[in-house]
């Protein structure tokens, strides 16, 4: 359950998530939407902080931050911001994250060959051709 559990929220989360990018008023600046989102996940961040039984110092906790926490942070903006001007722009729930994706796939698995060394199997090479070969048939008109 350990292994199931985590994969279950990230799929509920980004189901809940695709709905509410898309559902970001047109009228609204996306960056004004981010600002209440941002402060709603600081929020929920700090009560998880310490319901889950950490041991209420925070600043000892920050003390041990690297480069990556403030980087996901920029980086997350464009995620969040990309997507809302992806369905801004017209892009479909059903397509756009199939797309996406695919892209994402086939990248990190050079990512993941290149800086973590992990292996690129034939089996993985064929995976990446299906998804782009899929992404002709999902974007055919």
């Amino acid at each position: 359950m350990s292994y199931i559990w985590p994969m279950a929220l990230v799929v509920t989360s980004n189901i809940v998530y695709q709905i509410c990018a898309k559902s970001v008023p047109e009228e609204i600046n996306p960056f004004a939407s981010l600002i209440v989102t941002y402060l709603m996940g600081a929020a929920a961040c700090a009560v998880l902080y310490f319901v889950l039984g950490s041991d209420g110092d925070l600043l000892k906790e920050c003390g041990k931050l690297n480069w990556s926490s403030f980087i996901l942070g920029i980086v997350i903006v464009g995620l969040e911001a990309g997507w809302i001007y992806a369905y801004k722009a017209g892009w479909q729930v059903s397509t756009g994250f199939i797309v996406q994706s695919a892209f994402l796939a086939t990248a990190l698995l050079l990512v993941g060959f290149f800086l973590y060394h992990e292996s690129l199997t034939w089996n993985k090479l064929v995976g990446v051709a299906i998804c782009l070969v899929g992404l002709i048939f999902i974007n055919i008109k």
